[in-house]
């Protein structure tokens, strides 16, 4: 197949062929969306990628002999369904296992909660601690579903971009309409969760600690804030907008792990006509008279296109592989406070054995959920005032999931694979200090926290992957191991996501584009800038009649 490595002699004659319609820098899930929409459409894509196989942070590794996890990104809810459908995924052999249940929370003292299921058993679980809750518990989840009902409009929309005129101003029009259907408690509420903090909304919802931790952890998951960070209860929005299985709001498991996805693309992209180079770092963008017309790799090989498409993160972009020279001012002020930073450490781990929870014993369906460890909103605050100081917390916020209960070809027979995604961790250490002489100290923090709800833990522990976010950029490409490639703030979303001017997929030099998660609608596996950008490009170049809506 044309997307494995090429050998020397046969890139020097590809590359002697006639140049490529499109030039894709990347090959993540996004990048690969991006190239296949453009091929299905008629034109001859290449995709140049770094690592040695394609998925970006979507990829399925051997982590240790016999053991295989999903290496960075490890769930999945948010790819669109339209992406799915168009590459033929499921035809193809995508599966995904929902979770019994959505999360286990072990608050000590023989206490937990245990979300999900069903409406009824949830509020079940919350009458517990809040029979108040459990009441207001269906009104809560209707006022995220209005507010998560409007992004899955907007997830496959092109941004209006300033300066583009009507254009813009129509995209704008359409944008209002939807919002102006709204009632008027509708549009207050969905202010509020682009607004507020995660705990001032949750305060305004419920009064039990346990029930704001639960719903408070996807606030701050990949995201280096406070849950009393302004603006921080937006994020807690982006992730309850998927769906599964056509299924609202649920998350769940990739058969295979998360690189089964770009597998199954890459399978997609290789039959519509993609060239996909692997092993294939790019230095510098070539721009010549204010235009992009190629990339010249690390090998120092040219590679020319009159269309030049980043994957890669706006910062990693506009940072490092272009001259400063070639960019405008006024962008270049505007990128200069782009802000990247998920305050994140990624652990994969092999188990001889299942971990045992002090607070729920046994093997039921909790460990088949996403089990966080941090009980309440001011852990998660002390979590991050910790890092802030000394660079990480010494009591960091853990997430747990074992991936190998519903997914048998992991780990070898009676042993398992557990994901860690844990908060926070500063993208730079204070006083000089550097991630490859503290990873080690910041691994103990984090299996301590999970030993005390678990003890016995490390006992199980055969071999291990540990991340830091240096560890993310170095080994992925992640400035500052932003999974998101840049804050999901309101001033980096929409029409100025990754910023004002250059939110429509189309980058501030002429024949650059981007469509990776720095543009809308923004980070996860969403498929979504991939697609759009694919869409943005077809407009321009006026195959109207080419592309199915």
């Amino acid at each position: 197949m044309s997307w494995q490595v090429h050998g020397r002699s046969l890139v020097a004659w590809t590359m002697q062929q006639r140049a490529p319609d499109a030039l894709i820098i990347g090959g993540g899930h996004n990048g690969l969306v991006c190239a296949y929409y453009l091929a299905r459409a008629g034109m001859k894509v290449r995709i140049v990628e770094a690592r040695p196989v394609v998925g970006g942070a979507a990829v399925t590794e051997e982590f240790c002999p016999g053991f295989r996890n999903s290496t960075a990104s490890y769930t999945v809810s948010l790819l669109q369904p339209k992406v799915i459908s168009d590459m033929g995924l499921v035809e193809r052999g995508y599966r995904v296992v929902e979770r019994p249940k959505s999360n286990f929370l072990p608050l000590g003292k023989r206490a937990y909660l245990l979300m999900g299921g069903s409406l009824e058993a949830t509020q079940q679980e919350i009458s517990r601690f809040s029979r108040t809750d459990a009441a207001r518990l269906p009104d809560y989840y209707a006022m995220l579903e209005s507010a998560a009902e409007i992004l899955r409009d907007l997830a496959l929309q092109i941004p209006p971009n300033a300066g583009e005129g009507a254009r813009a101003m129509l995209a704008g029009i359409r944008t209002a309409r939807r919002f102006a259907k709204l009632s008027a408690l509708e549009q207050h509420q969905i202010l509020k969760l682009f607004t507020l903090s995660a705990r001032e909304l949750l305060d305004q919802w419920f009064e039990s600690a346990p029930v704001k931790a639960a719903f408070g952890f996807d606030a701050i998951v990949g995201n280096y804030a406070s849950p009393d960070t302004p603006g921080s209860a937006y994020v807690l929005l982006h992730h309850v907008f998927g769906e599964v299985n056509g299924k609202q709001g649920q998350w769940g498991h990739v058969v295979g792990g998360m690189g089964r996805i770009t597998e199954l693309m890459a399978e997609a992209c290789d039959e519509a006509g993609v060239e996909i180079s692997l092993q294939t770092p790019v230095e510098k963008l070539i721009v010549k008279k204010g235009k992009a017309v190629g990339i010249r790799t690390t090998t120092g090989e040219t590679v020319h296109a009159p269309r030049i498409i980043a994957n890669v993160g706006p910062k990693l972009l506009y940072d490092r592989l272009i001259d400063p020279a070639d960019l405008p001012d006024d962008f270049r002020k505007m990128m200069a406070g782009y802000q990247c930073a998920s305050g994140s450490f990624r652990m994969n781990l092999a188990l001889s054995g299942l971990p045992e929870f002090t607070d729920l014993p046994g093997t039921g369906d909790h460990l088949k959920s996403g089990i966080i460890m941090a009980p309440s909103l001011d852990y998660m605050d002390r979590a991050y005032q910790d890092a802030r100081q000394y660079g990480w917390s010494r009591e960091p916020v853990v997430e747990m999931l074992i991936p190998g209960l519903v997914d048998n070809s992991l780990a070898p027979a009676g042993h398992h694979v557990a994901s860690l995604f844990c908060q926070q961790f500063a993208p730079q250490l204070p006083d000089g200090r550097h991630w490859d002489d503290e990873r080690e100290a910041a691994v103990d923090a984090i299996l301590a926290v999970v030993e005390s709800h678990a003890p016995g833990f490390r006992k199980l522990i055969l071999g291990q992957m540990a991340l830091s976010p240096w560890d993310l950029e170095r080994k992925f490409g992640l400035v500052g191991g932003d999974i998101f490639h840049g804050r999901m703030s309101l001033d980096q979303l929409w029409a100025a996501r990754p910023v004002i001017g250059s939110a429509a997929y189309r980058g501030p030099i002429k024949g650059l584009y981007m469509c990776g998660s720095g543009t809308h609608p923004g980070g996860g596996v969403t498929g979504a800038p991939g697609h759009n950008a694919a869409r943005a490009i077809l407009q321009e170049r006026s195959m109207f009649t080419r592309w199915r809506a």
